[in-house]
């Protein structure tokens, strides 16, 4: 052979095996593929992605988020806000500074305002094919969260019905035994609205200070401002809207808002409910609920302060705040709406256009959503954190333990329960919970909370999203009549009079009338006629 024709020869087998070694690390970013059934990811070097999520801030290192990337071949690089969420979610999407996941509170219309900007993207396609787990597991959930142009653009975290209680009047149980009502507590009988302030009277003048300092015998959590509406209008029956005749109106429209209104007031003006309970921050409300100033608290369990006061003074400890249901008057205790809780979920988990990997991510996606992937999240590895007994999941009692002495600090060190994403309410196949920490063990509060509150729990998803497309000069009227009605609750609350209260309660239905509430209501009635389409 020539030296010429060598060198040609040479020189096309070294193109071949660039091309050769080219085509072996063609996978983006040399990512490991997508990993589903136990198996583990190759070793190769894992795709990062950001991933917003307004409930967390921590870092994906501890066990669990290194099994999860070991499985899928994902690293999640965690953003959170130090501030307002939806604050960031909005700087982000205005400045187009996106990550490649992103979580937001699914009834909120920022999930409007993303999908009408474009922000993320719709995922029908990719779940067709890169999906079955998710098709499996959410079912018709799917079909309920369709955007208006009938495409799916995010899957729903705590999704499907749970049983279990919601919100709450949370008396302490040691009071209760000292004011003549101690069989409640293991009865779970409600309180109508007139014993119920009648307890508080009686407790402030038994107690009227306590450590020289005032009693307070209720308050709320001001950091969860929802939750204090929705315990009151729990007493009542009330739900999202005011619902009649197949027409979707505002609260306000409610033909006992004003009397409801008018009960906090009283509570208020009697000193029955703490004078700053529209600025109790959680560690301020904590600190109270653990000072054993507070005798009673509305809202959800407050778990943080119950588990301070086990603490400092034993398992069994009576000085704990218990959950039961106050009628107001006429009101069944079967017909009160305490746990609001929609079939579709608390979050929205989106892709994102600044996703590079949207394949990948739906792998992930997947991945997790699946039976194996909610028993990852919520129970920890097998073999190390449960165990499979008998065809059942079995946890380490180490692990139940962990929960009990610090839930948050345990979660945090082990990845347990850390990252709720996808989250399925209610049981696997095997009849254990998904919720391990939460649903499997049920502590004394838990075993009373699900008498007392029995019969109390109702899903909203018929009128979740029922307002105008996001960026639309509709949804300004609605945010603005939102504001106005929340600003109300609290001025009707702290009004110092009756006259004052009835001068601001009809200030109130001026504002409303005066910004648009009819015509936001009529789209509020179309939508929801629509909805009842899709839930047939």
């Amino acid at each position: 052979m020539s030296k010429t024709r060598k060198a040609v020869a040479l020189t096309m087998v070294s193109a071949m095996m660039l091309i050769s070694l080219s085509a072996c690390s063609g996978n983006k970013n040399n990512a490991a593929p997508s990993a589903t059934n136990g198996e583990k990811a190759s070793p190769s070097e894992p795709i990062t992605l950001t991933f917003f999520d307004k409930n967390t801030g921590d870092l994906f290192t501890n066990p669990v988020a290194e099994e999860i990337t070991k499985r899928t071949g994902i690293k999640i690089e965690i953003q959170q806000p130090t501030g307002n969420p939806e604050e960031k979610l909005n700087l982000m999407l205005t400045s187009n500074t996106l990550p490649d996941i992103v979580l937001m509170d699914r009834r909120s219309d920022i999930v409007n305002r993303y999908i009408t900007a474009k922000a993320i993207i719709p995922l029908d396609d990719l779940i067709e094919q890169y999906g079955p787990n998710i098709k499996k597991m959410y079912g018709d959930v799917l079909n309920k969260s369709r955007y208006s142009d009938g495409q799916n653009y995010y899957l729903n975290n705590w999704y499907g019905m749970d049983p279990d209680p919601g919100w709450s009047f949370n008396l302490r149980a040691d009071i209760l035994k000292e004011l003549g009502y101690g069989d409640r507590i293991e009865s779970g009988e409600s309180f109508t609205q007139e014993q119920f302030h009648e307890l508080l009277q009686k407790f402030k003048e038994k107690y009227p200070q306590v450590d020289g300092k005032p009693s307070i015998p209720l308050t709320f959590n001001a950091d969860h401002m929802p939750t204090v509406v929705g315990t009151f209008k729990g007493m009542y029956g009330m739900k999202t809207y005011y619902e009649a005749d197949g027409k979707i109106g505002l609260e306000v429209r409610e033909p006992r808002y004003k009397e409801m209104m008018s009960f906090v007031n009283d509570l208020q003006t009697e000193g029955l409910l703490d004078k700053e309970w529209a600025i109790n921050k959680t560690q301020i409300f904590d600190q109270k609920l653990t000072s054993e100033r507070v005798f009673a608290v509305g809202g959800g369990e407050p778990s943080e302060a119950n588990r301070l006061l086990r603490e400092k003074y034993g398992a069994d400890t009576d000085k704990q705040f218990y959950a039961f249901k106050v009628t107001a008057p006429g009101v069944d205790p079967s017909a009160t709406t305490y746990g609001p809780r929609s079939s579709l979920g608390w979050d929205a988990i989106a892709i994102t256009v600044a996703n590079k990997h949207p394949e990948e991510t739906i792998k992930f996606m997947d991945f997790l959503a699946s039976e194996e992937g909610q028993y990852l999240l919520m129970w920890g590895i097998e073999g190390k954190n449960w165990d499979m007994v008998d065809g059942k999941h079995k946890p380490r009692p180490e692990v139940l333990q962990g929960f009990k002495d610090n839930w948050n600090e345990y979660a945090k060190q082990t990845g347990i329960r850390k990252w709720t994403w996808f989250i399925k309410n209610g049981n696997g196949s095997d009849g254990t919970p998904f919720d391990l920490a939460g649903k499997y063990e049920r502590n004394k509060y838990n075993q009373l909370a699900l008498t007392s509150m029995k019969d109390s729990t109702w899903d909203t998803a018929i009128y979740d999203n029922l307002g105008p497309e996001g960026g639309a000069p509709d949804a300004l009227s609605e945010q603005k009549l939102k504001d106005l009605i929340s600003q109300g609750f609290t001025q009707l609350a702290y009004a110092e009079s009756k006259e004052e209260f009835e001068q601001l309660y009809k200030k109130l239905m001026q504002d409303v009338e005066a910004n648009n509430a009819k015509r936001i209501e009529q789209i509020y009635t179309d939508n929801y006629q629509k909805h009842l389409e899709l839930f047939k």
